[in-house]
């Protein structure tokens, strides 16, 4: 037998059997083409050679594992070229592998690790994504001007060893590599690493907590999918490392890294955590957290929820305001989402508008990015929810068609499934809003929105859990923009459960927040009613009416719940104030 050492290229379809059970015929066709009009040409181009067909998949050997990696990333560009324009179940995308080892020649055929180990390289890229050896890494690093992320050691299949690997950084958005010369966006948006917290009680004993904490932090950060978190084996390879966070930054691909340390002392630790922008260095949040340690599970719970709904607002705010610098004709789908979502926290039917086109104009560049069709259904819902619609049967099926499109995109979304449960909600399919809300809850339990439309629904369809989970979603982020609005359903669900002085103590702070929401002056008027406290409640409804004139009209037929009793529950505290039936 004849040995080598080779660069070896594997690649393969995903998700291949579905194509084919859609269209056989259109997949096969499809899938020839590619490999004569994409595949082919590169290999040629960069000295390679087809070694065989494997159903869906194609083995590609080269003298250079430049040429491969190389070559490898002109296959991504060229097929993110031809999926241009065409739906998400008809894409045909592509995992690759590179790996430079020992391979045995059988004729024209390779064997042996070199090949097995390609092979699973391929299995742990990304979809649309490369991923290559630390065998290959070293020969590519400083020759190829592409950033990548270490992915740390990885256990694969038949292969005894553990294998380190890294993915190559591709734009999601034009497959074109990042550079390491500047620190770009991962994907088409800025990544976060968490860094593995500093152990500083000088017991050996405390890493479990340190590593636990880190790992849930991870994981927590991740549900949200607003921003892309580097892998737990990207971010340990740090640890225990003084390091340079603008270096980490770069290495990583990261714009925001998350460190902090851990102290004990007794029953008492003492945790803190701090938000850096990687590209300057400068701090952009931090917090400390004094605690008891009674649980040390329900401790790192805690720590966990109160460090993570921090940190996504935050990091949501220095986004926008980095977007706001850029020119206008440099703004990617992500850059007019993050504008357009600053826009519905102006609470203004002008500003609501200015959010709708933005949220068009992503969609137009972008039509496979789920956040945007859910940015147009929360645009759609806002102005269901404030009465700024003419046509409202119309702007619910908008709104509906929107969120489907979202979940349709991304079924991992807890936005998408959020804004899918309320157009239900408008629809009045209560069961369907319940599904979906607990849905959302179960993708992410740390968002405000996700369990606070949950209590809303639950609520709405008589169940008393709902002012718990309201209250819940408030604690976890107490300085949320719509907390006016949040404020608000609660004092109506107060209202429902006959608690009148709750339900005017959270109007009122609703009020106090947002003067110029008039739903919260129509709660508290109700409320009022109930209490016998006519005038105040007359001048309630008047603000509503100078606030949006029209408003007690169109507000005539309200009725939120499920239960008609009680919507003429609400209906009565109106005509104690004396509105006409």
């Amino acid at each position: 037998m004849q040995r080598r050492l080779a660069a070896i290229l594997a690649a393969d379809v995903v998700g291949y059997s579905r194509l084919m059970e859609i269209d056989e015929t259109g997949t096969l066709n499809a899938l020839r083409s590619h490999r004569q009009e994409v595949i082919n040409p590169e290999v040629v181009k960069h000295n390679g050679r087809v070694v065989k067909l494997i159903g869906d998949g194609v083995l590609i050997e080269f003298v250079s594992v430049v040429e491969a990696v190389a070559c490898a990333v002109s296959i991504q560009k060229g097929m993110w070229l031809r999926n241009k324009g065409r739906t998400t179940d008809r894409q045909v995308l592509w995992r690759i592998g590179v790996h430079l080892g020992d391979v045995i020649i059988d004729d024209d055929d390779l064997y042996g690790d070199g090949v097995n180990i390609a092979a699973r390289l391929e299995s742990l890229a990304p979809v649309g994504g490369i991923c290559v050896s630390q065998q290959a890494y070293d020969q590519v690093e400083t020759k190829l001007d592409i950033a990548f992320e270490n992915l740390g050691e990885q256990r694969v299949k038949n292969i005894s060893r553990p294998v380190r690997c890294y993915r190559v950084r591709l734009n999601e958005v034009t497959a074109e590599p990042s550079s390491n010369r500047s620190l770009e966006r991962v994907l088409d948006r800025p990544a976060v690493a968490v860094l593995p917290f500093a152990n500083l009680s000088g017991d050996p004993e405390q890493e479990y907590f340190s590593d636990g904490l880190t790992e849930d932090l991870i994981t927590a950060l991740a549900l949200w999918r607003s921003f892309p978190v580097i892998a737990r084996n990207s971010s340990f390879v740090y640890k225990g490392k003084a390091v340079d966070l603008k270096r980490v930054g770069r290495e990583l691909g990261a714009q925001y890294i998350l460190e902090g340390s851990i102290r004990k002392s007794g029953a008492r630790v003492r945790i803190t955590a701090q938000l850096i922008d990687a590209s300057t260095g400068h701090h952009v949040w931090a917090e400390k957290f004094d605690r008891q340690i009674e649980d040390v599970f329900a401790l790192q719970d805690e720590m966990t929820e109160r460090i993570v709904a921090n940190l996504e607002p935050v990091l949501g705010k220095a986004e926008v305001t980095r977007s706001r610098s850029k020119p206008p004709g440099n703004l990617d789908a992500w850059d007019l989402c993050l504008r357009a979502r600053a826009h519905l926290h102006e609470w203004t039917n002008e500003a609501t508008e200015k959010a709708r086109v933005l949220f068009e104009r992503a969609i137009a560049l972008d039509p496979t990015y789920s956040a945007a069709f859910e940015g147009l259904a929360w645009a759609y819902s806002r102005d269901l929810l404030v009465e700024a619609t003419r046509d409202r049967e119309k702007t619910k099926d908008k709104m509906f068609a929107a969120a489907q499109r979202a979940v349709a995109l991304d079924d991992d979304s807890s936005r998408a499934h959020f804004r899918l449960s309320t157009a239900y909600l408008w629809r009045n399919e209560h069961d369907l809003a319940l599904a979906e809300g607990r849905r959302a809850v179960q993708l992410n339990p740390l968002s405000s929105d996700a369990c606070h439309g949950l209590g809303n629904k639950l609520d709405l369809a008589g169940d008393p859990e709902g002012i718990s989970m309201m209250k819940h979603a408030q604690r976890l982020n107490p300085q949320d923009p719509q907390r006016n609005m949040q404020l608000t359903f609660l004092a109506r669900a107060h209202l429902n459960a006959e608690r009148y002085l709750d339900a005017v103590r959270d109007a009122q702070a609703a009020i106090q927040r947002r003067p110029d929401y008039p739903n919260a002056h129509y709660i508290l008027a109700i409320a009022l009613g109930h209490l016998g406290r006519t005038e105040e409640a007359q001048k309630a409804l008047q603000r509503c009416e100078d606030l949006q004139p029209g408003f007690l009209e169109k507000r005539a037929n309200w009725a939120p719940y499920r239960d008609t009793e009680r919507n003429q529950h609400l209906r009565e505290g109106l005509l104690k104030v004396g509105l006409p039936d």
